[in-house]
This record gives C-alpha cells, sequence and structure tokens, in this order.
C-alpha cells in the first residue's frame, strides 16, 4: 500500500481501477484483460492496413496534381510502416505490459522522439516530423473516424477512477460520471475552477499529485480520499471498505435524472438557456440526454469529412456529401431535437482541410479539436463558401429543404464585414428561388453569425442590423484577439479567456445585440468552464451552448449563485487591469463553491 498526498478539493472516498489520462499525449491509457491482448494487436494490424491504403491514394492524388517529387514524401512514410521498430514493437507492447493499442503506439513515437532527438544531423532530426504525422495517422485509424475525447472515455469500464496530468473543465465534461467515481490530478493550478468541478459533479478529487499519473499504472486499484487529501495505491481490506462504503452514498440514478431535466436557473430565478455543441449527428441522443434544450452548434465539417474519407478525385467539391444526403442529415438532427431548435454552422473548413481532409492530420489525429489547432487566418469558414458557391449552394438547398421538418438557424462562421453577410444572405436567397423553382415550399430560417474575429466584434452594431442572431465563438475570438496560437507552446499559456479585453469584449458584443433586439448566445470552452460561466451571468448573458456532458455541472453550479451578486461581481471585474486580479476576485466570490481554507 503507497500513499500519495496531494489537495483534497472535494470530499468522499471512493476506490476503482486508474485510468490514466495524459494530456500532452492526447491518449487514454488503460489496462486490457488477457483475453483482449490479441484483438489489440489486431487492431493495431487494421490500422496499418488503413494507413497504407490512405497513403498510397494521397501519394497518387498528389503525383497527379503536384508531380512526383512530392509524392515522394509520402513513400517514405509507407516505408516506416514496415520498420519491425513500428507496428511489432507496439504489439510487443501491447502484449507485455497488457495496454491498449493507442498507447502502445504512443510509447513507440516517444522511444523514437529519444532517439532522432539524438541526432546531431539537422536533417535527419527533421524527420522525426515524419514519424508524428504517420504515427498521428494510426492513432486516428485505431479510433476509426472517433474524433473527440468523449469518443475515447466511453470505453471505461464500470467503477473507474481518472488519474490525470491535468483535467480541463472542457475535458472533464466529455468524462461519463456515472463510470468515473473520482478522479486525481497531477497538475494543482487553477484550483478554484477544479473544487468548483468537483463539488458540482459531488465526486471526490485530489490534485497537485505532481506525478501521480507516471506513478500510477493502468488498472491498478486506487483509493481517492477527498476528504484525507491522498490517493491510496493497492489498499488493503480495512482502506477499501471504508472507500466502497463512502462510495454507495452516492446519489441515486432517478435524482440524476430528474437534475438532468429541470431547467437551468440561478438561486434568484433567472432562467438560463443551456444548448448542446455537437459534430456528428449520433452526438444527439447525448444532447437530449443531457438536457439540452436545443442544438446551439452544429459543426456540419463532418459532412466533408465524411466524404473525403472515401472519395476519390479532388476531395471536397465534386465528391463532397450530395444535396439529398446533407438534407437526409439535417432533417434527422430537427426531428430528433424537435421541439428544441437546431443551429447549423455552415462549412467552417481552410482551404488545405477542403483539399485534403484526411491527409494533413497532425499529431493526435482526429483528436484534435479545430478550436485547438493552430491559427488559421487565411482562407476558411464563410470566406471559402464564398468561393466555392456550387458547393455553399448544396448545402444552402440542403438546409432550407430540411427546415420545414423543425426549427433551423443557419450560422456564418468566420464573418469579418457586412460585404461578405450580404452576399451570403443573397446565396440563401438564390437557394431558396431555386427550390421554389422546384416546386418545393421554403419556409423562413434565421439567419445568424459566428463573432469570432475582432472585427466581427467591433462592428457587430453593424451585423446585428442585418441579422437574426449572434452566437459568440470564444476559442477563436481568444486566439485572434491575443494573437495567440495555442498550438505553439512557446505563446500558449498566454490565451486567457479571462484578459480584461475578452471581457469587454464580450459585452461590447451583448450590448449590441441587445440594442437590435436579437438574441446572443456564447459556446466553446468558456461556456463549459463552471468558473467562467457564473462570471459570463453576471456580464449579462442569459443563452450558452457547451459540450453535452457540461450541461448537468453548469446546472447544478447555476443553481447555488445569484445573478445580481455576479452582475455586481462582474462589474468590479471590467474595472481589473490583469488576469491574476480577476482571477483573484473570481475566486473570492465563488469561495463558498470551494473547500473552506483552500
Amino acid at each position: 500500500m503507497r500513499r500519495l498526498a496531494g489537495i483534497g478539493v472535494s470530499p468522499g472516498v471512493v476506490s476503482g481501477r486508474a485510468v490514466i489520462l495524459i494530456q500532452r499525449a492526447q491518449v487514454l491509457r488503460y489496462q486490457i484483460a488477457p483475453a483482449r491482448v490479441e484483438h489489440e494487436v489486431a487492431r493495431l494490424e487494421q490500422s496499418r492496413g488503413r494507413s497504407r491504403e490512405q497513403l498510397t491514394d494521397i501519394g497518387s492524388r498528389v503525383a497527379r496534381r503536384r508531380g512526383p517529387e512530392l509524392a515522394a514524401l509520402f513513400d517514405a512514410q509507407l516505408l516506416m510502416l514496415d520498420d519491425p521498430m513500428l507496428v511489432p514493437r507496439a504489439a510487443e507492447i501491447v502484449r507485455g505490459q497488457r495496454v491498449n493499442a493507442e498507447w502502445a503506439v504512443q510509447q513507440v513515437f516517444d522511444e523514437f522522439s529519444a532517439v532522432f532527438d539524438e541526432v546531431a544531423d539537422p536533417y535527419l532530426r527533421e524527420r522525426k516530423g515524419d514519424v508524428a504525422d504517420l504515427v498521428g495517422r494510426m492513432k486516428m485509424n485505431l479510433r476509426q473516424g472517433v474524433s473527440t475525447p468523449r469518443d475515447l472515455l466511453r470505453e471505461l469500464d464500470e467503477s473507474s477512477v481518472l488519474i490525470a496530468d491535468e483535467l480541463t473543465p472542457s475535458l472533464a465534461a466529455q468524462v461519463d460520471w456515472t463510470k468515473v467515481r473520482g478522479f486525481a490530478t497531477d497538475a494543482g493550478s487553477r484550483t478554484y475552477h477544479t473544487a468548483i468541478l468537483a463539488r458540482s459533479l459531488e465526486v471526490p478529487a485530489v490534485v497537485g499529485l505532481h506525478n501521480a499519473s507516471q506513478i500510477v499504472q493502468p488498472g491498478q486499484l486506487v483509493v481517492v480520499d477527498g476528504t484525507g487529501s491522498e490517493i491510496i495505491l493497492d489498499p488493503d481490506a480495512e482502506t477499501l471498505e471504508r472507500a466502497t462504503h463512502h462510495g454507495e452514498d452516492r446519489r441515486p440514478a432517478a435524482a440524476a435524472d430528474a437534475d438532468r431535466r429541470r431547467p437551468a436557473i440561478t438561486a434568484d430565478g433567472l432562467r438560463i438557456r443551456l444548448d448542446a455543441n455537437i459534430e456528428f449527428p449520433d452526438d444527439l441522443a447525448a444532447a437530449r440526454y443531457a438536457g439540452a434544450e436545443g442544438i446551439g452548434l452544429y459543426r456540419s465539417e463532418f459532412l466533408l469529412a465524411a466524404a473525403v474519407s472515401g472519395a476519390s478525385g479532388v476531395p471536397g467539391t465534386e465528391d463532397a456529401a450530395d444535396e439529398d444526403e446533407q438534407y437526409e442529415v439535417y432533417r434527422g438532427m430537427l426531428e430528433g431535437m424537435a421541439p428544441g431548435s437546431v443551429t447549423v454552422r455552415t462549412f467552417d473548413v481552410d482551404e488545405d482541410q477542403l483539399a485534403s481532409r484526411s491527409a494533413r492530420t497532425a499529431l493526435g489525429g482526429g483528436w484534435v479539436a479545430d478550436e485547438q489547432r493552430g491559427s488559421r487566418q487565411g482562407l476558411r469558414g464563410l470566406r471559402l463558401s464564398l468561393t466555392r458557391p456550387e458547393l455553399f449552394q448544396v448545402q444552402l438547398r440542403a438546409l432550407l429543404r430540411a427546415a420545414r421538418h423543425g426549427r433551423l438557424r443557419i450560422m456564418f462562421p468566420f464573418v469579418s464585414g457586412v460585404e461578405q453577410l450580404r452576399q451570403a444572405r443573397q446565396m440563401v436567397a438564390d437557394a431558396a428561388a431555386e427550390l421554389t423553382r422546384r416546386g418545393e415550399v421554403v419556409p423562413r430560417v434565421p439567419i445568424g453569425v459566428m463573432i469570432e474575429i475582432p472585427a466581427a466584434a467591433y462592428t457587430a452594431d453593424l451585423l446585428a442590423r442585418e441579422v437574426d442572431f449572434f452566437t459568440i465563438g470564444t476559442n477563436d475570438l481568444i486566439q485572434y484577439c491575443l494573437a495567440v496560437d495555442r498550438a505553439d507552446e512557446r505563446v500558449s499559456a498566454l490565451y486567457e479567456p479571462l484578459h480584461p479585453a475578452i471581457l469587454r469584449m464580450i459585452v461590447m458584443v451583448r450590448r449590441a445585440a441587445s440594442r437590435q433586439r436579437i438574441p446572443v448566445s456564447l459556446c466553446g470552452e468558456m461556456a463549459s468552464d463552471p468558473a467562467l460561466l457564473t462570471l459570463l451571468v453576471g456580464l449579462g448573458l442569459t443563452e450558452f451552448s457547451m459540450t453535452p456532458g457540461a450541461i448537468a455541472v453548469a446546472k447544478q453550479v447555476l443553481a447555488e449563485v445569484r445573478s445580481d451578486d455576479m452582475r455586481a461581481l462582474a462589474r468590479r471585474v471590467l474595472r481589473l487591469p490583469t488576469v491574476d486580479e480577476i482571477e483573484h476576485e473570481l475566486l473570492a466570490a465563488l469561495g463558498r463553491l470551494t473547500l473552506t481554507g483552500e
């Protein structure tokens, strides 16, 4: 039995088998049963086969379009696929350590990296990037199209405990907390966020353990003691009995179901609307189960990605999902979410992603969400759609056809001026006219824009006159406003949602919408963070869209705060000049939600 001391942020004692999550590597590590070992090895071989087919196809496309010299870059990756130090080594790790295939591939990459880092030749050191790209592809193919942490976290067994290097609110929102009984993290910074999250979830939690994610082994029996501020590895019978007794005290499922169905209301009666962000049509069930009132953001790029994965020729153009296919997807979502509304964001990809969404996968494959990619400031979003009128018209016609099956809203991404908006609205009118000529009835559909560029925020009063609603996209807005590329570790720490400029910009957009009497919602990681959510309510926002898993936590936190207190907090915060001062003020205001003396 071994004890690791940390900071208890949510009381209670639970036990379970450890699942290790290393966010830096963006892959789960968990133990597999002996009977599943050969299945995991077979998955490695299947991933290698799919990767070979994709690389061969990509090389052929590039050779046709750009010449054989550039296509030769993919030949090197094809050779790496047959290297005994890749798939055979990963299979050896699966068999020897009884871990999942994704983690085995990550370990192989770490071994490769250590070798490349010691090489003196700059050219050879740069080949590490080729290995990273190939490993990313293999991890993507192991997931067979799975693209979010939530999909991986679905694989957890009952009665698990999560041991992570860091657990951000946005990632915690992906976890199925009916399976995860408690969590512990290496990191101990920003503990008030972790405390609010853990206490709202009513799960024991310990933070500030420094290296627990390296010490604890997947599948190891662990006790998380939030009351005693420690975790216990390989507990004795008495300790395990105490944890089992405490674990049985959690709320019954019936109470959790009632919480999911109730509306979000602050302690003083302010009604808050909580919608869900989804990426795939299959996510609709999760949104409804979580108690979402509607879909605040459907990322329609899934349709392009699906087209690319099975396309030939130039993906994203003639191979994109056709009008009927898109119509069926949109119709299914509208009928499935009725009577709630569904907001569909038109295609938000850049030129490279459209040209070959599958060929440019970064390390980690589909795990990395678009909002976590490097800054994409070129031909993207609505700008790109306006240069591909045939593709855009197909999507608009499909959307307008589906609109009669529910409450649809169409939202344009990456808008920087009224000119683009007017051009897009004209294309909507053209699509409607074409459908009318076909004899179809086209209902009126609300049109909105995502405010995610400073230019849009500063002209929100002008844009508000032209649209039916706003959605503030905080992930990109923070990146572009603060000139921070979150993929660049040298400046990623400057990505700060509580920067005074961000908070003032949000207020500016909210006021512009209010003057024109149009609704405004906010989506992005800020909405999924329970501490920031309360501040946003104080800033005057009452509509939010978040990952489905964050909705239950949001309802619990909102029920414990008064909107008038949050408005007073917001007034104080808007006068503060630094992020540290704002965080301190927020911590003080929400102190009753954290542990005494923390």
